[in-house]
């Protein structure tokens, strides 16, 4: 099994993408704008989007991939998500307003954007490949995922601040091998990042210290033009941890 980084940044500019994964070639993981760097027929193999929350830059590619394949495959595509993130989406974006209701063509008998709930601790199993949603908190109802092949765990908290029921599940993973967890902010800006539920150095480090359980630890969501910065204080608040900088392209065995 395998994880490519699709996009790992808090923002746009240059070379930088929004968050997603591709989980082989079916699954995405988030959709932010990194998955415009996909052919069409990458685009096209994608059955399956798991969602983490319904913050723009974790969802800005699906209404245009969808749009895109719609006429070019014969097979549905099912969003997984927490019914809170799905409702958001169908009043904000899948509206007709902003942009066609996926849901409800070419009918509400037969769409092609199909629903599929998650809840938190419960796995959904795709062809031997095993992903739980996980808590986390932030400003809107949010998870986090465990992606498991059976041989080793990747965990994903997507935007979060501090979250003690995060580490409670995390340490209960025994095949744990990579942590993918957010910092948007530097610690000058602790106030924001405590206000819009996010991290900042100084409160990744007291949550790397509830980790129990050996992990190669990888840093997204950095600010745009902040990130070494950011980086440079996080080497010096948890440098026990050894933690690096999630790269675009880059790829996970699992």
């Amino acid at each position: 099994m395998q994880v490519r980084i699709l996009g790992c940044s808090g923002g746009i500019g240059g070379d930088l993408r929004t968050t997603s994964m591709l989980l082989d070639n079916d699954i995405l993981i988030d959709a932010g704008t990194g998955v415009s760097d996909l052919s069409i027929d990458q685009m096209i193999a994608i059955d399956h989007i798991f969602l983490t929350h319904s913050h723009l830059d974790h969802i800005a590619c699906i209404p245009l991939m969808v749009d895109t394949v719609i006429g070019l495959r014969e097979k549905h595509v099912t969003l997984h998500a927490t019914r809170e993130t799905w409702e958001i989406l169908k009043e904000h974006i899948f509206n007709w307003k902003i942009w066609p209701d996926f849901t409800a063509i070419p009918d509400a008998k037969d769409p092609f954007l199909r629903f599929s709930e998650i809840r938190i601790g419960e796995t959904v199993n795709m062809a031997g490949r095993k992903i739980t949603p996980l808590p986390v908190n932030h400003v809107v109802p949010a998870v986090g995922f465990q992606i498991d092949s059976g041989r080793a765990s990747l965990v994903f908290s997507g935007d979060t601040t501090t979250c003690d029921a995060l580490w409670e599940a995390v340490n209960r993973i025994e095949n744990l091998k990579y942590l993918i967890i957010e910092t948007a902010f530097g610690n000058t800006e602790i106030k924001l990042a405590r206000t819009s539920k996010h991290l900042c150095p100084s409160l990744l480090m007291e949550e790397l210290n509830k980790l129990l359980r050996p992990a190669e630890v990888f840093i997204t969501h950095l600010k745009p033009g902040e990130g070494d910065e950011i980086m440079h204080q996080i080497k010096i608040a948890t440098s026990a941890f050894d933690p690096k900088p999630l790269q675009y392209s880059q790829v996970f065995e699992l």
